[in-house]
């Protein structure tokens, strides 16, 4: 095992439940904090994923993903925002 993998077996295994269970608990702009860390999280473990397997094509769906992940925030916020 090498530290790629291990990193990335800490960060899936201990990092995304603790953020999927701020995105289930508290209010809305909370659960969004924590929607928002866990698409950075999966995100990354793509990233370190395409890097273990060494396979520069693997990098086109976290790029992608992370585009459509800030599109995503900024559309949640809008619906969040209070209406006048």
């Amino acid at each position: 095992m090498n530290a790629l993998l291990v990193g990335e077996l800490a960060l899936v295994g201990i990092g995304l439940p603790s953020s999927l269970l701020m995105a289930t608990k508290g209010k809305a702009v909370e659960r969004l904090v924590g929607m928002e860390i866990a698409g950075v999280e999966i995100i990354l473990s793509m990233l370190i994923f395409s890097e273990i397997v060494e396979q520069p094509s693997y990098l086109i769906v976290p790029m992608v993903a992370a585009v459509l992940a800030f599109a995503g925030t900024l559309v949640f916020t809008r619906m969040l925002a209070p209406r006048p």
